[in-house]
């Protein structure tokens, strides 16, 4: 039993009864609830204003005739007080046990109902991740992945067909960077080139390390031409590095054997470096795009839009879009000499995407310093009249910066994705050892590594995907392992205290999945104000969820598991369970937490969470 649509129901049932013509009278989905203000008695508040003109009644009057009618005809409501024009409505102990024994009937945790929406057009690919071969995955990168992976799980619950997408930029002057420092600055004492095994490097680490090499020898070659009297714009395009650079992608287009050999060596040992990193995170494609292969693609895109007259050609070659009736401007996409810009690649792999796969809906996660980019992509596609224009979606998300300020890859002073986990495992490892007081004694060392790295990893997601994506954010790896605080491990410690109580129930003989006795709720057995708190935010749990697939917001589901987690733990702190003396109390709680810890699993899930059964 879902209690607001059910409370719903009899508040336009009592509101009929006060139209002299009821079918007049809002329908149950018009009927708007709120929680009560803490500073009121009741659990739903409904606002009479918007009735006072039909039925020609104050506010108050109305609230007073709603709730004597909800009180005399629906066994849902015990009370009900009003304050000017909200009816607080206070509902009745066996409201709350019918709508609890609903959610275990359901499969604990409840069903969640696909959008309605997704049922018309459930198919979405979610791009996510898309890094540079020049480098190894960052701390800004995490925010991504970790955000495209939790979208992708809760569009799933929300009934979509959703595929996991990452476009890979190997190719371009960035990658030519670290391609011409490993020849020149790769050499070893014995003569042969540096390699991942010689090195003790991942293969991303390795060659991001080359991409930091290049940019400091560029700077000062830079430095040594502005010295000698060159204007330092003029010194950044004719410093020898950058010339050497540019003669390294031409040769990589024209497809020199030798340029492309280095290429597909160097790529290989980050994509192996990428590969462990996915998998210490928990991360997965279903499909994976390269650029190399793509980014020739929408040039056929750019001569259908001239032959259809939406681009235009200047004297020079150069093919451009006028977008300013769109509120953007006139946007270049395909360069005088007909190579591509980054918008021509995008166009051609936007249509390959939509071939593979016909997605109704397409989510790009990339960060908030390519708006302007997308505005424009998708102002093209819809120029073009391309079916899936309309679900096209910039998740956009703003950067992240740690206590020591804004990281740049090419200086070096970005925190690698991988130092970053083994740190925040580190962290978690200490604040558990403070905190257990021997509880971790029981654990081998192999169970106590484990225990390490999934609350370590569950702080780092958690605390990433918290906040809203809009938001700019700073990391802090102590507070995020914090026991106590909003955080991933704090949730994780209340799921492995509820599989505790769980265990010892089981050893005592008890069932911790019945219903609960409906006969529970009487008058001089009245329910704890804490078991009322739970049992409503569990039933909303599904909307929680189809809320967060509406809004790609996994920090909805993030607020809404920790302020779960949060009243159980007073709950915990209020009443009895195993030591209660009446036994269908025991029974109700035994069933309600099995519910709570079931909610939390599947919460944190989408989240790409694990919670633990001991901690």
């Amino acid at each position: 039993m879902d209690l607001q649509a059910s409370l719903k129901t009899a508040i336009q049932q009592a509101i009929q009864s006060l139209y002299t013509d009821p079918s007049a009278a809002p329908e149950p989905g018009e009927v708007l609830l709120q929680p009560t203000k803490k500073e009121f008695e009741g659990t739903y508040t409904y606002v009479t204003f918007p009735l006072t003109k039909p039925l020609r009644l104050s506010p108050v009057e109305i609230g007073q005739r709603l709730g004597n009618w909800l009180v005399a005809n629906s066994p849902l409501v015990r009370a009900f007080n009003v304050v000017q024009g909200f009816l607080n409505i206070s509902l009745a102990d066996i409201a709350y046990i019918q709508s609890l024994n609903a959610l275990i009937a359901d499969g604990v945790a409840g069903a969640q109902q696909p959008d309605t929406e997704a049922t018309q057009a459930n198919r979405v690919m979610v791009e996510f991740s898309s890094p540079n071969t020049n480098k190894p995955l960052h701390l800004g990168h995490l925010r991504n992945i970790f955000l495209g992976d939790s979208v992708s799980r809760i569009l799933a619950a929300n009934g979509y067909t959703v595929t996991k997408a990452c476009l890979v930029n190997d190719r371009g002057i960035h990658i030519c960077k670290s391609m011409l420092a490993y020849q020149k600055f790769g050499r070893q004492p014995n003569g042969t080139f540096e390699t991942p095994e010689s090195a003790g490097l991942k293969g991303d680490h390795l060659i991001g390390k080359y991409y930091v090499l290049f940019d400091k020898a560029y700077k000062a070659e830079v430095a040594e031409l502005v010295a000698g009297g060159m204007a330092e714009d003029e010194a950044a395009k004719k410093a020898p590095l950058m010339l050497q650079a540019q003669e390294m992608l031409l040769k990589w287009e024209q497809g020199d054997a030798e340029t492309v050999a280095l290429w597909e060596q160097l790529n290989a040992w980050v994509y192996a470096g990428f590969a462990e990193t996915y998998r210490k995170t928990g991360i997965s494609f279903d499909k994976t795009y390269y650029e190399s292969q793509t980014y020739l693609l929408g040039k056929d895109v750019v001569e259908e839009g001239l032959v259809k007259g939406i681009f235009y050609q200047k004297e020079d070659k150069s093919v451009w879009i006028d977008l300013t009736a769109e509120g953007l401007d006139h946007k270049l996409v395909l360069r005088g000499d007909g190579t591509s810009v980054y918008i021509t690649q995008d166009l051609g792999t936007t249509d390959l995407k939509f071939s593979d796969f016909h997605s109704n809906k397409s989510l790009w996660v990339v960060g908030n310093e390519q708006d302007y980019h997308f505005k424009v992509l998708f102002a093209i596609m819809k120029r073009l009249g391309r079916p899936y224009a309309e679900g096209c979606y910039h998740l956009s998300y703003g950067m992240v910066d740690l206590p020591s300020g804004k990281m740049k890859s090419r200086e070096g002073t970005v925190v690698d994705a991988d130092d970053l986990v083994d740190e925040v495992a580190a962290v978690a490892a200490q604040a558990a050892a403070d905190a257990a007081k021997g509880k971790l004694d029981e654990f081998s060392e192999a169970e106590k590594q484990d225990l390490f790295r999934l609350i370590g990893l569950g702080a780092l997601k958690y605390y990433l995907l918290k906040v809203d994506p809009q938001k700019r954010m700073l990391f802090n790896p102590a507070e995020s392992v914090d026991v106590h605080g909003h955080t991933g491990p704090f949730i994780q410690y209340v799921h492995a205290r509820i599989r505790s109580i769980m265990r010892k129930a089981e050893e005592a003989g008890l069932s911790t999945s019945v219903p609960a006795d409906e006969a529970t709720a009487t008058a001089d057995r009245p329910l704890h104000e804490t078991e009322q708190e739970v049992i409503v935010l569990l039933g909303q749990f599904a909307q929680s969820v189809a809320n967060a697939g509406r809004d790609y917001a996994p920090s909805y589901v993030a607020q809404y598991v920790y302020d779960l987690a949060k009243a159980y733990n007073r709950l915990f702190a209020d009443v009895s369970i195993l030591s209660e003396p009446d036994a269908a109390k025991t029974q109700l709680r035994l069933s309600l937490s099995a519910v709570v810890a079931e909610t939390i699993r599947k919460g944190m899930g989408l989240l790409g969470i694990e919670v633990p059964e001991k901690m």
